[in-house]
């Protein structure tokens, strides 16, 4: 949140590898691994504990379908699936305080309208708690001072712009409106169920935050403002047990987020922690003092900061239980137990069971077992200096047996991948990652960069891409090519672009923008044009658009079109040289199929050949494991065609995957073939 190596395949596997067209080096022996092992469901994920402590819940697959499952904590092996989804599975999920009901978000095929449900442990009842057409329901809170209720932010009035405040009880469904909503993007309320904080983004990207007050007109009084620069590292986050005191992420008089402590009455912040090393984007809250006992932050590793001497002990014991990360991702009402998971870069991420009296963990299962018979490789952190001074983190990934000093370089220069995160507003991690693993075990050197733009590292680096997409934010990622090749990892003329979202775009800048930089690029749900992915936002995003204009463009000035007309791929279409393979989905509300076919379009318009998947159940990346392995089974055969790795054939790649292929479908080997096959089994 790795392992041995294996020198025996099954036989009807080892009729789906092909050899590879241009193996770089002359690594040993590695195994294939097989993409079901990789991108498939978890056999278990994301254990959560009930509040009494005497039930264990988990993701789990039912007939291939990811559902919540439950068993008391003294006998897992009584585990019942207690949903039964089945369309992409449940992805979010928590337990409600009456420890009888678990809660979840679930959309329709990725178009993130999220309703929210509740289901009783022992009758398995569903209800829709929030039963609107094309609604996105938001929790405002969950409080154990009211177990059977829960505050709900629904839109379902007008342009769906704005999310009235509903208290909601879990078990008849029954809704009470708390505050109707006209004008704010987002509230914060206290565990008393009191809505105290409201907050607007004002035209020049500003946040306004406002305090409840009955002596208002409008039921609201502003109490400060934090300006454009400070709004991606600084907002309040939740309340303290006195619901006097809001903690916050304030990046306000320093470069990095510190947590702190405002005081709604008089107005004084106080500093809890701070490093100028990175952001503090973690904390332990106790479960029902609020009180924070430890802050995490992430520069290239997650580091811990312990406030609160009473867990120190726990913590330290902790450390010794298991290698990798430490995360305490659930715990007890009364404290006594907790839920731990230890991630790792080469392995599953493993949870344990901790008993907090007896100083005991016990080790309940791993995401995937399976990985850990699989020749999984390291992730090693690297700082790359961009063109102008700006340290970028990264993460570079090895094929096994490429770095035999274990230096974190290869012996001699091999093909890359340039991975491009999402967002731009996120950033990459160490950790497990199918991807990274993937590619690395075809042969690629594999490289992530927190390019400008990415969270974590300070409100300067994220300001530094105010207006600069197509601009400095590539730069970066091509400085980081650059950097690849002269530190000998990679070859120059063999390095492909890959990633979704802002990712995808990235990779049509690249191949657009910087035409002979790489070898082909590979776009997941990537627009093709600002302009139009600016002026046809969900409606979700309707608050936020000060915002956008002022860090991507304005497309209500001339000088706001010019630069978002300038930064979008589609107007430099007859540009592209290399190979480029597009995948979107259908339902997608933010980069909308609209983007694809544009650019498809364009392509084929002036006889430049792409390759174009489009998947009808899918929205903003995909869900469904058979679309996952379909994609990226067409992927590997893509980037072995031009980078000179090796893939496993796509085979039954397409069993059970719903996709069509618009244009290119002769553009990665096997995938014409196999397509036919699947259209004809249907």
């Amino acid at each position: 949140m790795r392992c041995q190596l294996v020198f025996c395949m099954l036989a009807s596997l080892l009729l789906t590898i092909v050899a590879p067209i241009a193996w770089a080096q002359n690594p040993e022996t590695v195994d294939l691994i097989p993409r079901e092992k990789l991108f498939g469901n978890p056999k278990k994920a994301q254990a959560r504990i009930s509040p009494d402590g005497k039930y264990l819940s988990w993701l789990a697959p039912k007939d291939g379908i990811l559902n919540v499952w439950v068993a008391p904590v003294e006998d897992l092996t009584n585990a019942r699936a207690l949903t039964d989804d089945k369309t992409t599975g449940i992805r979010q999920y928590f337990w409600a305080y009456t420890n009888q009901h678990i809660l979840f978000l679930q959309d329709d095929n990725g178009d993130e309208d999220f309703h929210l449900y509740s289901v009783d442990i022992d009758s398995k009842k569903v209800v829709d708690l929030t039963p609107f057409e094309k609604i996105r329901a938001q929790v405002t809170n969950v409080s154990h001072k009211f177990p059977r209720e829960i505050l709900v932010g629904i839109n379902n009035r007008g342009k769906r712009f704005f999310h009235d405040i509903y208290k909601i009880n879990i078990i008849s469904g029954e809704r009470q409106l708390v505050v109707k909503n006209d004008r704010y993007a987002g509230f914060l309320a206290d565990d008393n169920y009191n809505v105290k904080l409201s907050f607007s983004i004002t035209p020049k990207a500003e946040l306004q935050v406002f305090k409840a007050d009955k002596q208002s007109e409008a039921g609201w009084s502003p109490i400060f403002k934090i300006v454009s620069e400070d709004m991606m590292t600084t907002s309040p986050m939740g309340f303290d047990s006195s619901g006097e005191n809001v903690y916050m992420t304030d990046s306000r008089g320093r470069d990095t987020a510190a947590l702190t402590s405002y005081n709604l009455k008089t107005g004084k912040v106080k500093q809890i922690f701070a490093t100028d090393k990175a952001d503090v984007n973690d904390a332990m809250i106790h479960p029902t003092k609020l009180t924070v006992q430890a802050v995490g932050y992430t520069y290239d590793r997650t580091k811990w900061e312990i406030l609160d001497d009473s867990i120190r002990a726990d913590l330290k014991y902790l450390g010794t239980v298991a290698d990798g990360e430490l995360d305490v991702v659930d715990r007890s009402h009364n404290d006594k137990t907790w839920v731990v998971a230890f991630e790792l870069d080469n392995g599953p991420i493993k949870y344990y069971l901790y008993d907090r009296n007896k100083k005991s963990a016990k080790f309940l299962f791993s995401h995937r077992p399976e990985l850990e018979k699989l020749p999984l490789v390291k992730m090693h952190p690297v700082v790359i200096k961009s063109r102008d001074g700006l340290n970028l983190v990264s993460y570079l990934t090895l094929p096994k047996g490429s770095d035999k000093d274990n230096n974190g370089r290869p012996d001699k220069a091999i093909p890359m991948v340039l991975l491009v995160h999402g967002g731009p507003w996120a950033r990459d991690n160490w950790g497990y990652n199918p991807l990274h693993q993937l590619l690395a075990n075809r042969g690629y050197a594999v490289l992530a960069v927190n390019y400008r733009g990415s969270t974590g590292f300070g409100k300067k680096f994220i300001n530094a891409a105010n207006l600069q997409w197509s601009k400095k934010m590539h730069d970066d990622l091509i400085d980081a090519v650059k950097w690849a090749v002269d530190e000998k990892i990679a070859i120059k003329d063999k390095v492909a672009i890959m990633g979704g979202s802002y990712g995808g775009y990235a990779t049509l800048v690249g191949l657009t923008y910087t035409p002979d930089t790489f070898a082909c690029g590979v776009d997941i749900v990537g627009p093709s044009s600002l302009m139009t992915l600016l002026k046809n936002p969900p409606p979700y995003w309707m608050p936020m658009m000060p915002m956008m204009k002022n860090r991507i463009g304005d497309w209500d000035t001339e000088e706001g079109r010019k630069i978002l007309n300038d930064a979008s791929p589609l107007n430099k279409v007859k540009n592209i040289k290399r190979p480029l393979l597009i995948a979107q989905g259908a339902k997608d509300p933010r980069v909308k199929q609209a983007e694809s076919d544009q650019i498809v379009a364009a392509m084929k318009k002036s006889n430049i050949p792409v390759t174009y998947m489009l998947f009808p159940e899918e929205g903003h990346g995909f869900k469904r494991p058979e679309n996952n392995q379909a994609f990226f089974a067409v992927t590997e055969s893509f980037l072995a065609e031009h980078l000179g790795g090796r893939f496993e054939k796509i085979g039954d790649a397409f069993k059970g995957a719903k996709f069509d292929v618009p244009a290119g479908i002769g553009g990665a080997q096997g995938l014409a073939e196999a397509f036919a096959k699947q259209k004809k089994e249907k």
